[in-house]
């Protein structure tokens, strides 16, 4: 009875969510973005998920003290990181990528990030920021939010640029995005929820962008 039971919940939480990839037994396994998925960007329609860039793990956010104003209570962007982030926006540029809007989690790594990819036009949205430390009843709205988002159509000819974090997407699709500074390219798909296209890693864009030239 209970390997009845066992095997019936198992199947239960592998069940996707509207489409969207769920949690399962099975890792999720990330898949590199081609040329192609950058035609598809070029085309529009898409929400591309962008990770902050490189950061210093050693010194950790000030859990639960955590200030949004003041950036000394974040793990902090690197300059590395910074340089990484510049890189990632010029080559979205110089694929010819439009961009409508970026939202940005208020957390200082994410808005230095965004600001450095893509300059000062951005908005802030709070249930951007981080899902980590968070009961299950406060993740809920972030959650929420991010599935919602990805889920609902941007127009053609244009993208939804969202620049947060890692846990975020493990907590929505299971999938713990990373290197930092990776794009994830997804397609909404409206009530059926949305489709995993690939992940860009910063060091793959001079690639793509060659074989764009070809």
């Amino acid at each position: 009875m209970f390997k009845k039971w066992f095997v019936g919940a198992i199947v239960l939480i592998t069940i996707s969510l509207q489409g969207v990839v769920a949690f399962s037994a099975t890792p999720f396994v990330a898949k590199p973005a081609t040329v192609e998925t950058v035609k598809q960007m070029q085309a529009g329609g898409l929400v591309l998920y962008m990770r902050h860039g490189p950061t210093n793990t050693a010194i950790p956010d000030r859990v639960p003290r955590v200030d949004l104003n003041d950036c000394s209570t974040q793990r902090p962007l690197t300059e590395e990181g910074r340089a990484v982030a510049v890189k990632v926006g010029e080559a979205i540029r110089q694929a010819g990528i439009p961009v409508d809007e970026i939202r940005v989690s208020p957390m200082c790594r994410t808005k230095q990030t965004a600001k450095a990819a893509f300059g000062t036009d951005i908005r802030l949205i709070k249930n951007l920021m981080y899902t980590s430390n968070l009961t299950s009843k406060q993740k809920e709205p972030r959650i929420e939010y991010l599935r919602q988002t990805l889920s609902t159509p941007v127009k053609a000819g244009t993208n939804l640029i969202l620049v947060s974090h890692a846990p975020n997407m493990m907590d929505t699709m299971g999938y713990f995005v990373k290197p930092e500074a990776a794009v994830v390219v997804i397609r909404p798909l409206g009530e059926k929820g949305f489709e995993y296209l690939g992940t860009i890693e910063p060091q793959e864009w001079q690639g793509l962008l060659q074989q764009l030239l070809h």
